[in-house]
């Protein structure tokens, strides 16, 4: 069953991604606070079907106890949204995915770990497809300079980057939250229920912040919309949401084979956008992007759980 749960992972969270796209328009200036609170109504919603389902002793100071670790995640994902309304799905999504490298490389500077020389190569191979990528797309002068002016073009491209290293460092603190039960800053947890008690802090928090966010948007007199408006935003973070329930049993078989078909979420995410979205980018582009999934699933081959 945890081959089905791994498959299915790759593909509503591909989904996820191209629901994203779809919902951040650029000329809606905020679209991205919008998508935010979109998935926190969601994920406030299944945390509370968690604490009310399953018995796992929760205590409401580990919200605060998680906060570095969910606030990281929080803010990498309201980068990444704000960058979706001006890249192309196929760009940024895979860019993203070297939050893997990035990690990777922090486990290495700050705990002394080793990379095997596969890993190695991987990251090699996503510098250079992202090195690539950057550099088609800041030569001359593009369309998208020329849409979005030279400077939010530039803007636009970083911020799959600012996603990929937060969402990087917060995977590394992670590590220190949930890989030993006896030193985890949570408390009341067992070996059982750690991973439940900090996914239902990160998605309360979540929750917390689209409040937080829809009291700001109302202050600004900025017109939120329907439910059947916002039904992207909303679909985006329901796929988002089961991704990360079928996720957890993904790994609970072959942590090795389950981690490469988790990463090809991104390869889900290149066709649907490509199908549905219509997306089309030079061959160049395409081989450095290709370079930079190739790295990727290397990655997650070689480093995975």
């Amino acid at each position: 069953m945890w081959f089905i749960f791994a498959v299915l992972t790759a593909v509503l969270w591909g989904t996820a991604e191209l629901f994203y796209k779809k919902g951040a328009q650029p000329q809606e200036k905020f679209s991205h606070l919008k998508i935010c609170v979109c998935v926190g109504i969601v994920m406030g919603i299944h945390a509370v079907f968690t604490l009310l389902t399953q018995d796992i002793n929760y205590n409401p100071i580990n919200l605060i106890r998680y906060l570095p670790v969910s606030m990281l995640y929080i803010v990498s994902m309201a980068f990444s949204y704000f960058g979706m309304r001006f890249l192309e799905e196929s760009i940024s999504d895979p860019i993203e995915n070297t939050s893997g490298a990035m990690c990777a490389l922090l486990c290495v500077i700050f705990l002394k770990e080793t990379l095997s020389l596969p890993a190695v190569i991987a990251v090699i191979l996503m510098l250079i497809g992202v090195l690539g990528v950057g550099f088609l797309e800041n030569r001359g002068d593009t369309v998208r300079k020329r849409i979005l002016g030279k400077k939010m073009a530039i803007i636009a491209f970083c911020m799959p980057f600012v996603y990929a290293i937060l969402d990087a460092v917060g995977t590394f603190a992670d590590a220190f939250y949930l890989d030993d039960i006896k030193t985890t800053p949570l408390i009341g947890v067992t070996e059982e229920t750690l991973e439940a008690v900090a996914n239902t802090s990160y998605e309360l928090t979540f929750a917390l912040i689209a409040l937080i966010l829809f009291v700001f948007m109302k202050i600004k007199k900025v017109e939120f919309g329907s439910i059947p408006k916002q039904k992207d935003k909303f679909l985006a973070a329901i796929f988002e949401t089961a991704g990360q329930f079928t996720y957890v049993y993904a790994l609970s078989g072959n942590g090795a084979v389950a981690a490469p078909i988790l990463s090809s979420g991104c390869i889900v995410a290149l066709l649907l956008s490509r199908i549905f979205l219509k997306e089309k980018l030079t061959p160049m582009k395409y081989m450095f992007i290709s370079i930079v999934i190739l790295g990727v699933l290397m990655l997650a081959v070689v480093e995975g759980p």
